[in-house]
């Protein structure tokens, strides 16, 4: 007897060379013209299969996952945050949850650091003058265009996980002083190595840093973690750099901080309404205040197909009647 192949369906497009080989290896239906699901197309693929594979963009909520039908016993999400996914929910209904760490960690530091020297050296802003119709470079000057240094500026990384880490080590190699807050202490041997400072309290690590990376997952202990009373704490010329979710900062109040001048700018790679992004943040873009991104953090080609074979894994383990490597739990969140 032919063993029946499982039904996985891909809500978004994936490299061809994930898509093909999940082709070989499982019942795939795929969405090829990478149109997102509405709720009602999530409500359609979690009735029907046996795996669904969803990304940052599909909320797998407790109102979708009622509708599950009896099949469905994995979510293997093409993400490393699973803020999107309703874990407990899914598991109570008997549905196992796996996300992708540690594949994103290089591609998603480099970004946070191509940001922490964009926006103290206004590298948008000039880049821009540079291919203006409205704006000719008038030429080298010593006085124009002048940024700030960031050579033995301090850094503080609100989330010292595998991507903190990663963007401490880089910052060390730009001369910035590394201190960071966690929920937890480093060891000493990765403290010493980073030549990291750990602080407990938060509010008195932002009153001091000229940098902030927040670096953290989006969980309901972190929703609005830099709120507008701890964003008060910033200094005036310091900076805002944000790879990790859009709903860890307040962010309404970090517009009207920018706006009145009491921050000094701001690097967003992520939004707190994605895709909708604060049209007040746009005008700031323009004049210079803020470098906005789309989302681009963990955007190469070797960290999408890495994902996409780590989700390949965790379903062949899964149907194989193995634990999952990357299985996600309550307690991890």
């Amino acid at each position: 007897m032919v063993r029946r192949k499982p039904l996985v369906v891909v809500t978004r497009k994936l490299p061809d060379s994930v898509e093909t080989r999940m082709r070989e290896l499982f019942d795939a239906k795929l969405n090829v013209d990478d149109v997102p699901m509405d709720q009602a197309a999530l409500v359609e693929a979690v009735k029907t299969a046996d795996v669904l594979v969803p990304t940052v963009t599909d909320r797998i909520d407790s109102a979708v996952l009622s509708q599950a039908g009896e099949n469905l016993r994995l979510i293997a999400s093409f993400s490393n945050g699973v803020d999107h996914i309703d874990v407990s929910s899914a598991l109570n209904r008997g549905i196992t949850v796996t996300n992708t760490p540690g594949v994103l960690t290089e591609d998603t530091a480099d970004m946070t650091m191509a940001l922490i020297l964009a926006v103290p050296r206004r590298l948008a802003e000039g880049a821009q003058v540079m291919i203006s119709d409205k704006e000719e470079w008038p030429g080298w000057s010593p006085t124009w265009m002048l940024g700030r240094r960031i050579w033995g500026k301090r850094l503080g990384i609100i989330g010292m996980g595998r991507i903190g880490q990663a963007v401490a080590r880089r910052a060390k190699a730009f001369g910035l002083q590394i201190h960071y807050h966690n929920r937890r202490r480093l060891p000493s041997g990765i403290e010493e190595m980073l030549d990291a400072t750990y602080w407990d309290s938060l509010d008195q690590m932002l009153a001091r840093m000229d940098i902030v990376s927040v670096n953290c997952p989006h969980t309901p202990a972190t929703y609005h973690l830099l709120s507008a009373r701890r964003l008060k704490l910033l200094k005036s010329d310091a900076y805002v750099v944000n790879t990790a979710r859009g709903e860890v900062i307040d962010e309404n109040a970090l517009t009207r901080q920018l706006e009145a001048g009491e921050i000094a700018g701001a690097g967003l790679d992520v939004f707190e309404h994605e895709p909708a992004v604060n049209p007040k943040l746009v005008r700031l873009a323009r004049q210079g205040k803020v470098v906005l991104l789309p989302h681009l953090g963990s955007a190469t080609l070797e960290g999408r197909v890495d994902m996409g074979e780590k989700v390949i894994v965790n379903i062949k383990t899964f149907m194989d009647g193995h634990r999952p490597p990357d299985r996600v739990l309550p307690a991890m969140l």
